[in-house]
C-alpha cells in the first residue's frame, strides 16, 4: 500500500503533540481576545487525553493512530471562540468520561459499579447542562442494545449515579440559602422554546455546525460501508457514536438555543467517526478529502477568530 500524506500524518507519533501545540496556540489567541481561557485549555488537554484513552482502551482504530484525539482537538479548537465559557468543555469532558466508563460494563449485566460511575459523570454534566438528562432514555436503550449490560440492578445503579451529584448540589444550595434554584433547574429540563428558532444563531455557529455535520456524515458512511472489517464490539461502539451524534444534530435543529453544548457533544461523537476515516482510508480521493478537511477546518478556525 502506497503511503500518502494522509497516511503518514495518521500514523505519526508526532501528530498528537503537534495538534496539542496547535490547540494551545488557538487558546492563547482566544485568551488574548476573551481573557479567560486558561481553564478552558486545561480542560481541553484533559479531554483530549481522555479521548486518547478511549481510543486505546477499546481499540477504536485497529492500527496505531492518534486521529481520534487529533480530530477532537482540531474541532474543539475551531469552536473555542464560539463557546462563551468553559462549561461546554466541562460537558465534553464528562461525556467522554461516561463513554469511557460505560463500555467497561460490556456484556456484563452485573457491572453496577461501572454503570454507577458512568452515570455519575453524566449527572455532573447535567448540572452544567440540564438538558443532558434528556439523553438518559436513549442511553438506557444503548445499554440494552449495544453495551448489553441492561438489567434491573444496572438500571437502578444508573439512577443512583445520575442523582448522586445532586445530593452535593442540593447541600450547597441549602448552605447558600438558594434551594429554590434546584426546582428551577429540573423545570428547565422540560422547558422548551418554539422549534427551529434560528434567529439568535449567527453565521459562525451555522458554518461550524454544518462542517461538523459533514464530517459526521463522511465518517459514519465510511464506517457503515467497511464495518465488516472491525470486530463486533467495535461495531457496537461506533453504532453508539452514530446514534448519539444523530440525537445531538436533531436536538440542535429543534432547539438551536442549545447549539453550544450540543455542538460540544457532537464533536465527541464525531471525532472517532472521522478519525476512523482519516486513519484507515488510503485512496487518492481520500487523501484529497483529508487534506481538504484540514484546510477547511483551519479556514473555519480563522473565520471564528475574526472579530464579530
Amino acid at each position: 500500500m502506497k503511503k500518502r500524506l494522509q497516511n503518514r500524518v495518521a500514523l505519526s507519533r508526532w501528530a498528537l503533540p503537534v495538534t496539542i501545540v496547535y490547540g494551545l496556540a488557538i487558546c492563547l489567541i482566544v485568551g488574548m481576545m476573551e481573557r479567560e481561557q486558561l481553564s478552558t485549555f486545561v480542560l481541553l488537554v484533559v479531554s483530549s487525553l481522555m479521548m486518547a484513552e478511549l481510543n486505546n482502551s477499546y481499540s477504536l482504530i485497529r492500527i496505531y493512530s492518534r486521529m481520534v484525539s487529533c480530530s477532537f482537538l482540531v474541532m474543539t479548537s475551531m469552536c473555542l471562540r464560539l463557546f462563551p465559557s468553559a462549561e461546554v468543555v466541562v460537558v465534553q469532558l464528562t461525556f467522554i468520561a461516561f463513554l469511557l466508563l460505560i463500555w467497561r460494563a460490556y456484556q456484563n449485566p452485573g457491572a453496577v459499579g461501572w454503570v454507577f460511575y458512568a452515570f455519575l459523570a453524566l449527572g455532573v454534566s447535567s448540572i452544567v447542562f440540564p438538558k443532558a438528562l434528556l439523553f438518559v432514555p436513549v442511553l438506557w436503550v444503548v445499554m440494552g442494545t449495544n453495551v448489553l449490560c441492561l438489567s434491573a440492578r444496572t438500571l437502578m445503579a444508573s439512577i443512583l449515579g445520575l442523582f448522586t451529584p445532586y445530593w452535593f448540589f442540593a447541600a450547597w444550595l441549602f448552605y447558600t440559602n438558594d434551594l429554590g434554584m434546584l426546582a428551577g433547574h429540573f423545570a428547565s429540563v422540560v422547558s422548551f422554546q418554539p422549534l427551529f428558532q434560528f434567529n439568535g444563531i449567527d453565521i459562525h455557529h451555522l458554518v461550524t455546525f454544518g462542517f461538523i455535520l459533514l464530517l459526521a456524515v463522511i465518517g459514519a458512511t465510511h464506517f457503515i460501508i467497511y464495518s465488516y472489517q472491525d470486530r463486533i464490539r467495535i461495531r457496537l461502539i461506533y453504532e453508539t457514536f452514530i446514534v448519539l451524534d444523530a440525537c445531538c444534530v436533531i436536538f440542535a435543529l429543534l432547539q438551536p438555543q442549545h447549539f453550544n453544548e450540543l455542538l460540544g457533544m457532537a464533536i465527541v461523537n464525531t471525532s472517532p467517526l472521522i478519525g476512523h476515516f482519516l486513519a484507515l482510508t488510503h485512496s487518492r480521493l481520500s487523501n484529497i478529502t483529508s487534506i481538504s478537511i484540514a484546510l477547511i477546518a483551519f479556514a473555519i478556525t480563522l473565520f471564528n477568530l475574526w472579530p464579530n
